[in-house]
């Protein structure tokens, strides 16, 4: 269906309205997104485009409505990964078969049309596509926050063909990233597919979660938080003569450290992030290390045993062995629902004492099973394809 047929498409259902009286509104329903705009949506949904890197793919699977999906906006939601990297013995460590947890719960994901390109949308496809409704999260990758003007303007041109879209924001694109946001996020997706009761019940189990951190640090005082580095590793840092990328005080990455589990920020400039130097890094001789998704998946491994890094040998996180990796997240522009996980990896590497009790490995599959309402044995199986079976290797 080319786009002149889907303009007279909407036309025709307008005049029908218009005719048929009150009998349309029990066919619609009213969501307010994260504009403040009034979406008219079908009652019944049957076609689905997302924009998006995995988090409205991701309710849709926990509300159950994933085979309405008929196309998609982001190739790291259809896409298996694999990383190496060389060790000073010689070898390469491989990891093999990494995906979002969408992915692999959802196989059939692979094989839908891909409505974007490297951030470009294809107007053409998501036309032809004939979705019922589109539902696009402003902050993801292909409609990234540091560039807003391209952001509103794929907005207005896709509100402009006549399509129904509906508009979530993530929690990078307000000055203060707040993970309250994500749930509202969640809601507004339970209006959409009206499973309103299934959305609370999922924001709920997350905000638990982050409570259950907040609960066992809000005391701890500035004298005794520990230094928390999140290093982004990437091959263009090191070819720019850094080590890689530290988050500063303006990253979510910064909010889970010091305002959810109640640590100091080791990188304490106002910024996203910035390429720190070998010297940088050693200076600032953080107390613990956190590994994120940044150009590839760097496991704490990769600090220990690649030779580009054994100039870092030396500082206190390395020979403590205080380093720990955040779950594989491709395209990490900004959180999921797996965002606990990040939580509960910094939590427990910045506070070993006050979390002992917590078993890295287990917790991880409660909490796939209880997010995803998966068994064990999948839940086994979405560890490993977050590449997060380091925490088997470390003993936590």
């Amino acid at each position: 269906m080319n786009v002149l047929k889907v303009l007279r498409a909407c036309f025709a259902v307008a005049c029908l309205c218009l005719i048929s009286g009150a009998g349309c509104a029990d066919e619609y329903r009213t969501v307010v997104d994260s504009r403040g705009v009034q979406v008219q949506v079908p009652a019944e949904i049957n076609r689905v485009v997302t924009i998006s890197d995995g988090l409205v793919e991701g309710v849709m699977t926990v509300l159950g409505v994933e085979d309405t999906l008929v196309g998609i906006g982001s190739g790291c939601v259809s896409k298996v990964y694999e990383y190496t990297y060389p060790t000073v013995k010689g070898e390469d460590y491989r990891y093999e078969k990494g995906m979002d947890p969408v992915t692999y719960l959802n196989p059939q994901f692979v094989d839908l049309p891909l409505v974007s390109m490297s951030g470009a949308l294809n107007y053409e496809t998501l036309a032809s596509l004939d979705p019922d409704v589109i539902i696009a999260r402003a902050g993801d990758c292909t409609l990234r926050i540091d560039d807003e003007a391209s952001m509103n303007k794929t907005i207005d041109t896709i509100e402009s063909l006549g399509l129904t879209l509906v508009v979530i924001r993530s929690p990078n694109t307000f000055d203060e990233p707040d993970l309250s946001t994500i749930s509202d996020e969640i809601r507004i997706m339970g209006q959409v597919f009206g499973k309103e009761d299934e959305a609370v019940e999922l924001a709920n189990y997350l905000e638990e979660e982050v409570e259950f951190v907040r609960a066992r640090t809000k005391d701890i005082q500035d004298e005794e938080k520990p230094e928390v580095l999140v290093l982004g590793l990437a091959s263009k840092a090191r070819e720019a003569g850094g080590v890689g990328y530290g988050h500063g005080l303006n990253s979510i990455e910064s909010y889970l450290v010091e305002d959810v589990v109640n640590a100091r920020n080791a990188y304490q400039e106002p910024c996203l992030w910035n390429i720190m130097s070998p010297e940088h890094v050693l200076e600032s001789d953080p107390d613990v290390i956190i590994l994120n998704t940044f150009s590839g998946y760097h496991p704490p491994r990769e600090l220990y045993e690649a030779p580009y890094y054994q100039n870092l040998q030396e500082m206190d996180a390395i020979k403590n062995k205080r380093v720990a990796a955040l779950r594989w997240s491709p395209c990490n522009c900004d959180m999921r629902l797996e965002y606990p996980i990040d939580i509960m990896v910094i939590a427990k590497a910045a506070y070993p004492e006050r979390f002992e009790d917590v078993d890295l490995g287990e917790w991880l599959l409660d909490f796939y099973m209880n997010v995803y309402n998966v068994d064990r044995e999948t839940a086994v199986e979405l560890r490993s394809a977050q590449w997060m079976d380091w925490v088997l290797e470390e003993g936590n």
